[in-house]
């Protein structure tokens, strides 16, 4: 009897859940852990033995398939891509955070072959104890790129979903056009450069499957070749991770001379010719499956660096090169794992919330429409019980507002 891993399913939403909530728990300690001075492989180790810690607790005795669906990650400043050296690469190994960069982790679990990933930024305080305001180009930043996410979430329910009132006019919001991937674009654009930020070209959202996180549908943002162009649109029932890329710079990308470390194997079938190579490929399939990993996660990494190199020249394998930002400038990212429900959307996982009264800067949104949409919620609620009730979030027009009005009374 085959197994329905649709929304339908209430199973496989439970599932995702539970991953999440490892996604969730294993983030929260990461990021506590990157603090000024701390070494970057050794945190990602850090993560994936508490993944795989938490991982094991659940669903036991089950014969389903569990582990990490991203391994622990940590991007330095301007690095785009997620990051995880390698033990054997010394001077890679030896990397290490510095105070008030802004620093990318991702990470993510999956039961059953159902996966959430989950990415934040978070800036590296001088001071451990630090919990003050943020102001400047960081603040920037940080502002810009939780507006620009929360807008895209937005942008992807489908028309009339959450719309109220009577059956017509149901019907006719239901009816309006969905906005073109350039649409979308501009309006995040417009976004970012009202902090003088720009949108990270290629920065893609890809709907997810089960064993899968680059399904059919996506949308690219600035797209940079023909190849990756936006496919498909979202709808109830999809499960999506959900990117958003800002730089403080011009927003191109560029690859450094730097081993890719991240991989993931393909639908490509090859009988590979070295036994090191099919000895290294038979290790993957048993433990991550179609999966993202790093060579770290491997046995013997050093043969892992040798038995690579032929499954990636025959496309068995997809290597994961490291992007920069081509300025050099901070970059910030952020990765939301979401379901889209009749009643709209269920971050399932997502980055804290930013507390947006921490960051300060002259700059606001001025754009009404964007404003407009910003203020929308993202879910209907369903009568869940009080206790369960989250606190109201402060709309966006107010907090943009409220920057302003603070800024102006520090000058």
């Amino acid at each position: 009897m085959s197994v329905d891993y649709s929304l339908n399913n209430p199973d496989t939403l439970t599932k995702y859940k539970t991953s999440a909530s490892i996604s969730h728990k294993v983030l929260e300690a990461v990021s506590g852990w990157c603090v000024d001075g701390a070494n970057v492989l050794s945190i990602c180790q850090k993560g994936d033995k508490l993944l795989d810690e938490e991982v094991a607790k659940v669903y036991k005795g089950k014969k389903i398939s569990k582990g990490i669906s991203h391994p622990t990650t940590v991007s330095p400043s301007s690095y785009i891509t997620p990051y995880t050296p390698l033990s054997t690469d010394a001077e890679e190994a030896a990397t290490v955070l510095k105070a008030n960069e802004p620093v990318k982790i991702q990470l993510g679990a999956q039961i059953d072959g159902l996966g959430t990933i989950v990415c934040d930024t978070i800036l590296i305080k001088a001071d451990k104890d630090d919990d003050g305001e943020v102001s400047g180009r960081e603040a920037d930043l940080m502002l810009a790129t939780y507006y620009a996410n929360e807008l895209l979430l937005r942008l992807m329910i489908p028309p009339g979903l959450m719309a109220s009132g009577t059956e017509e006019e149901k019907k006719k919001a239901a009816a309006e056009k969905r906005p073109t991937a350039t649409k979308i674009t501009q309006m995040l654009e417009t976004v970012a450069k009202s902090y003088e930020c720009s949108i990270v070209e290629g920065t893609t959202s890809w709907l997810f499957e089960r064993n899968e996180i680059e399904g059919k549908k996506k949308i690219v943002l600035l797209p940079t070749d023909k190849e990756s162009r936006t496919e498909g649109v979202p709808e109830v029932g999809d499960v999506w991770g959900v990117e958003m890329g800002v730089s403080l710079g011009s927003g191109k990308t560029k690859t450094i001379d730097q081993r890719p470390t991240l991989h993931r194997r393909t639908t490509i079938t090859y009988q590979l010719k070295r036994p090191s190579s099919r000895q290294t490929l038979s290790e993957i399939v048993k433990k991550f499956g179609n999966f993202p990993f790093s060579l770290r996660q491997l046995d013997d990494e050093r043969a892992a660096k040798v038995g690579v190199v032929e499954c990636v020249r025959s496309n068995v394998l997809r290597q994961y090169d490291i992007c920069t930002d081509k300025d050099n400038a901070p970059v910030a990212r952020l990765l939301t794992t979401i379901a889209l429900t009749k009643n709209g959307i269920i971050r399932l996982g997502a980055p804290p919330q930013l507390d947006v009264s921490k960051y300060k800067t002259d700059k606001k949104i001025s754009d009404e429409v964007i404003l407009k949409i910003l203020e929308q919620p993202t879910a209907r609620s369903t009568g869940a019980k009080g206790k369960n009730k989250k606190k109201k979030k402060k709309p966006a027009k107010k907090a943009v507002d409220d920057e302003e009005e603070s800024s102006s009374e520090e000058e």
